[in-house]
């Protein structure tokens, strides 16, 4: 009897033609209805060279790429600042001190429970209310209400994920270290949070993604990333009489997909390195076999030479 057979009974063959059944309607309703879209874009003339004959424009190519580049610097920022508040916040869930714990487990459940968009929203606010005395000007409320809101979210998230890691560990590992008289904080920094990262680095780079994508919440707060640049450039833009949504999204789209990709590559390129990667001792090689006689004579140099 195999494995599987034991959790649930294989189908039989009319289960597998019905299933091949359901797999094929499925399939050819979902290309009807991506094909009903394309058809009826393309009567709207959404699909005319025209329409995509922007993109040949220098002040169109050079307004995707500031918006590319405003997206990268704040997800690069906030991606940092998450990761140094997730470690924080998942030492600070792990203390043997109660308000220290409880502090940590209070801002990690408020900023997971808020909707990030809410967060945002409220810090550009106050950012907005008090820009002189912070010495903001042009797009610094804007920038730095993302950047603390996606911080404070992520971080949350990121906390969770380490904390998960840690507790993951197995427990002979810290008791070895504790066992060789290392301090609480050198176990954390030198045992556990190590092994923590390389465990979840999966689960950490899917939330660096999520981070990615949630850059494009500042389009709300009117911050010029790439999806406020897009929804400007598609207003502003009329061909033959029709706005260009359809042509900028669509490129606005393949751009996220494609930075997204990137970001998930470099994951990848990481966990394989830290793969191959040699960690430990190498054990020692023990020396050829020689002569009996001779091992015998050295024996018995060495004796002789001891007092």
């Amino acid at each position: 009897m195999s494995g599987a057979s034991v959790l649930y009974d294989a189908p039989g063959p009319k289960t597998k033609a019905r299933n091949r059944l359901y797999s094929t309607v499925g399939s050819v309703a979902v290309v009807a209805l991506i094909a009903f879209v394309i058809e009826r874009l393309n009567a709207k003339g959404q699909f005319a060279p025209g329409m995509w004959n922007i993109f040949n424009y220098a002040d169109v190519r050079t307004n995707l790429r500031d918006g590319v580049l405003t997206t990268l610097e704040v997800f690069a920022v906030a991606a940092v600042l998450s990761l140094a508040l997730g470690v924080l916040l998942a030492v600070a869930r792990l203390s043997d001190h109660k308000p220290v714990r409880w502090l940590a487990t209070g801002f990690v459940e408020l900023f997971r429970a808020i909707p990030l968009l809410i967060t945002i929203y409220v810090l550009w606010v106050i950012l907005l209310a008090n820009r002189d005395a912070l010495g903001l000007s042009g797009n610094g409320p804007q920038f730095w209400a993302l950047v603390v809101g996606l911080t404070a979210y992520n971080g949350s998230v990121q906390a969770e994920v380490l904390r998960a890691g840690i507790a993951a560990v197995p427990r002979g590992q810290s008791e070895a270290a504790y066992a060789l008289g290392m301090r609480k904080t050198q176990v954390m920094t030198t045992v556990l949070i190590p092994q923590a990262v390389r465990a979840m680095l999966p689960t950490i780079i899917s939330q660096l993604v999520v981070t990615l994508k949630d850059t494009s919440l500042g389009y709300i707060i009117t911050f010029e990333e790439l999806l406020y640049t897009a929804r400007q450039m598609s207003t502003n833009i009329i061909v033959n009489g029709s706005d260009t949504y359809v042509p900028v999204i669509i490129v606005t789209g393949v751009i996220y997909v494609a930075m997204c990709l990137a970001l998930s590559g470099l994951a990848t390129w990481i966990e394989r390195r830290g793969r191959r990667a040699k960690t430990g001792v190498a054990p020692a090689t023990a020396a050829p076999a020689g002569d009996p006689a001779t091992a015998a004579a050295d024996a018995g140099k060495d004796t002789a030479a001891t007092p």
